[in-house]
């Protein structure tokens, strides 16, 4: 325990892109000089510009930059910060990361290595978490060879999932339905594990049909006190790649947030977390909740939790990491309307969303109340091929869902990015799916029902009228149209016809 707050005056932020612009703001609107480390493809890139100073860390590839625990180390002790922030991927979940910052007397803007490494590591989360009582998915232990990984998928019962024991964000991980297909599913998954995470250990889970992906932000101090900020709906992915979050969720009332975020601290006591965090949960169609797996660093999807309950997650991490207090107790943390995010990444929609390369040549980011848009480029920017394609985050606040909602359309409206393509009409129409806005939908809805022309299930009144303003807004866009065009886009009397035969 810090028993006394230290003074931090210099923070050096271990990432790049927007996450690093997001840091650099929150650092100085605490009056804290700041550090960026770049590689030689991001050398006019907007984090570089907003720090107060840069170094060049090495070529673009991230194995011989970003992921370079010496180089940064060496920065870091060559520019005197009191304090690394790693944002998210990279180095942020590396134990032996933020360990070398705390051999060289430098704050680690984290967690703890054991916390990092046990949370890391997925079979060994799986076993502290269930020690503390916190129910998991059914699966297996690790270190079992393939054939035993076979015998067991068939008393667990298919379909079954392959992930990789060091794995994140999709990697190391592969679907099985059928038992035939295991044996190739496990070769494919080491394969890819080995080269992500250098760890080609894999073991099995159940696969809870019909599930949502839902996750309890959490914030830890050193003194012991743990508090939840809620949940996120997570649901909406490809590939096991979030695509859109929201908060709150649907389908959590008062009481199911109550013990979704008291299963969650236990979990995060099992380890002594310190530090912001995210406890992710399955949730099955009767409401039962499993723990999927604890990711020991701020969330790409943070801003959601921010706007619905007022507390700036990055600066809560600065301070916790200084030895204060969490500036908030349970009782003061309620949620406020409803948030919704919206990944636009460098991809081609059109063509299976492969990921594109390009130089920005004109972009107009959405304004206006409610709406937030959190991005590390610019016009003249250019998109390599080295790193993740996420370009921006648009969050948009409403005092409600269907608010939320309506801001969500005009914003992707406004939004525009020149040069590159993005998965901007990705979001348009699934912000047109009426099955989206009734909230029908769960982690297998975009990859396997989602559809402009999937009619699906009746909408309530109240959903309706969300959908009859939409439709009116639509109307707008569909008469501004005819006067610069000189007709309407077929697609737009396609949806009209669709959402107008649903309110009848």
């Amino acid at each position: 325990m810090i028993e006394t707050p230290t003074l931090f005056k210099k923070v050096l932020i271990a990432n790049r892109g927007e996450i690093a612009v997001r840091i650099i703001r929150a650092c100085h609107e605490l009056g804290l000089k700041t550090v960026a480390v770049y590689s030689e493809a991001d050398r006019e890139a907007l984090h570089v510009r907003y720090a107060d100073e840069a170094y060049l860390i090495g070529p673009p590839p991230p194995t011989e930059s970003y992921l370079r625990i010496d180089k940064i180390i060496d920065v870091a002790r060559r520019s005197g910060v009191d304090a690394v922030h790693p944002g998210y991927g990279f180095l942020a979940e590396n134990a032996d990361f933020a360990q070398a910052c705390i051999d060289e007397g430098i704050a680690f803007i984290g967690p703890s290595p054991h916390a990092i490494a046990t949370m890391g590591d997925k079979q060994m989360a799986r076993q502290t978490v269930a020690g503390a009582g916190v129910p998991i998915v059914p699966g297996t232990e690790p270190g079992l060879r393939d054939d035993d990984l076979v015998s067991a998928a068939e008393k667990i019962g298919y379909p079954v999932l392959v992930k990789a024991v060091a794995g994140g964000g999709g990697k190391g991980m592969r679907l099985v339905r059928d038992p035939e297909e295991l044996p190739d599913a496990l070769a494919a998954a080491r394969r890819e594990a080995e080269k992500a995470f250098g760890n080609g250990e894999v073991y099995l889970e159940k696969v809870i049909e019909g599930a949502r992906h839902i996750e309890i932000q959490i914030l830890g101090d050193s003194h012991g006190n743990i508090i939840h900020l809620g949940e996120r709906e997570c649901s909406i992915q490809r590939r096991h790649q979030k695509l859109l979050e929201e908060a709150p969720s649907m389908h959590v009332d008062e009481e199911m947030r109550r013990r979704m975020g008291e299963v969650a601290i236990e979990a995060a006591r099992s380890v002594d977390y310190v530090n912001a965090g995210t406890v992710e949960f399955l949730v099955d169609k009767q409401g039962n909740f499993y723990f999927l797996e604890m990711n020991t660093r701020l969330q790409v999807e943070h801003p959601v939790t921010e706007l619905v309950t007022g507390v700036d997650i990055v600066k809560e991490q600065i301070r916790i990491a200084r030895g204060r207090k969490i500036g908030y107790a349970q009782d003061d943390i309620v949620v406020k309307g409803w948030a919704i995010e919206c990944r636009i990444n460098a991809e081609d929609p059109y063509n299976n969303y492969l990921p594109v390369t390009g130089t920005i040549t004109a972009d107009i980011l959405p304004t206006g109340p409610g709406v937030r848009v959190d991005t590390g480029v610019y016009t003249g920017y250019e998109v390599t091929p080295y790193y993740d394609p996420l370009l921006a985050k648009l969050i948009c606040w409403g005092a409600t869902r269907g608010e939320a909602l309506l801001r969500m359309r005009r914003a992707l409206e406004e939004f525009r990015i020149m040069g590159v393509r993005t998965n901007i009409p990705f979001h348009q129409n699934l912000l047109e799916s009426h099955r989206f806005i009734a909230g029908s939908f769960d982690t297998t809805f975009v990859e396997e029902r989602f559809s402009l022309d999937d009619e699906g299930p009746a909408l309530d009144p109240e959903t309706a009228a969300i959908v009859a303003t939409l439709v009116a807004h639509r109307e707008r866009q569909e008469a501004a149209q005819i006067v610069h065009h000189g007709h309407p886009g077929v697609s737009n009397w396609k949806w009209y016809g669709r959402v107008m035969r649903l309110l009848r």
